[in-house]
């Protein structure tokens, strides 16, 4: 009780609980809302914190898994961090503008990751034999494909978990999510809407306090999850290395059987000829 009361004023100081005027409100986010407080609907911070921990598990049990997670949020307040967080801990992130069928469409974008990753390689080439001017239009392209595909630049095929703040914004995601069922945890505030979501967290969207307070909860469980799943690969040799050794002892004393079984039969065989 002393924990979830002492994350619960964390999340009050980080203005979690503050959600949108009354009249901007999504009617379906009403089992979510606790009350009102100055024409402000005020977010029911007791499922908040039940409902995190819920998709912090999510989270640690992809990474554990080794499975990717893909951030998006095009909105400004929460673009910075959550390519920051992505960056830190090796996931995947879209920032800036999400392109129709980032997901349902791969090979088409996968192209274009391509033709980014060519521009780059030949605006750094030496003996280039492009004129100024070429290179100038090659860099503009360049840098347009990296807005938007910079944060997805590696990823060789569709994520494990996609983490979305503010599902308004990010509609176009949670579509292409929902169809090529890829589990979703997303940040609601009151006007959000909750279909299709399967691990809600109901919280402020739009607060850079508590977009920082998300982001952070998420990197630590992503960091915990790497250092258990490094812990077992390393425990691994050690027990390869104890069933190798158990394998040998085995063949051995099978072979020191038949060998023990000769013997026998041939000093067996010895004193029958002596008699």
């Amino acid at each position: 009780r002393k924990e979830s009361s002492a994350a619960s004023d964390v999340y009050k100081r980080q203005g979690v609980q503050l959600g949108n005027k009354n009249l901007r409100w999504n009617p379906k986010m009403k089992k979510y809302i606790f009350g009102k407080r100055d024409s402000i609907h005020i977010i029911d911070l007791t499922q908040t914190l039940e409902l995190t921990n819920v998709a912090l598990e999510k989270v640690y049990n992809t990474i554990l898994n080794n499975g990717k997670i893909l951030f998006v949020s095009t909105k400004k307040q929460a673009s910075e961090a959550i390519a920051e967080v992505a960056k830190d801990t090796g996931q995947y992130f879209v920032n800036y503008r999400w392109l129709g069928g980032m997901l349902t469409n791969w090979g088409t974008i996968s192209g274009s990751i391509k033709k980014m990753k060519k521009y780059e390689s030949d605006l750094v080439a030496e003996n280039r034999g492009f004129t100024k001017k070429e290179l100038l239009k090659m860099s503009v392209k360049k840098d347009k494909l990296e807005r938007s595909l910079g944060g997805i630049s590696e990823m060789k095929k569709v994520p494990d978990l996609v983490f979305i703040i503010d599902t308004n914004y990010e509609s176009l995601a949670i579509q292409e999510s929902v169809k090529l069922g890829i589990p979703i945890i997303a940040i609601l505030d009151s006007n959000s809407n909750p279909d299709g979501i399967d691990f809600p967290i109901p919280g402020n969207d739009d607060a850079r306090r508590a977009i920082d307070l998300y982001c952070n909860l998420v990197k630590e469980t992503i960091e915990n999850a790497k250092k258990e799943a490094l812990s077992k690969t390393e425990d691994k040799p050690e027990v390869e290395a104890v069933k190798s050794k158990s394998k040998e002892k085995s063949t051995k004393t099978v072979q020191e059987l038949d060998r023990e079984k000769l013997d026998a039969k041939f000093s067996k065989k010895k004193k029958e000829k002596l008699n």
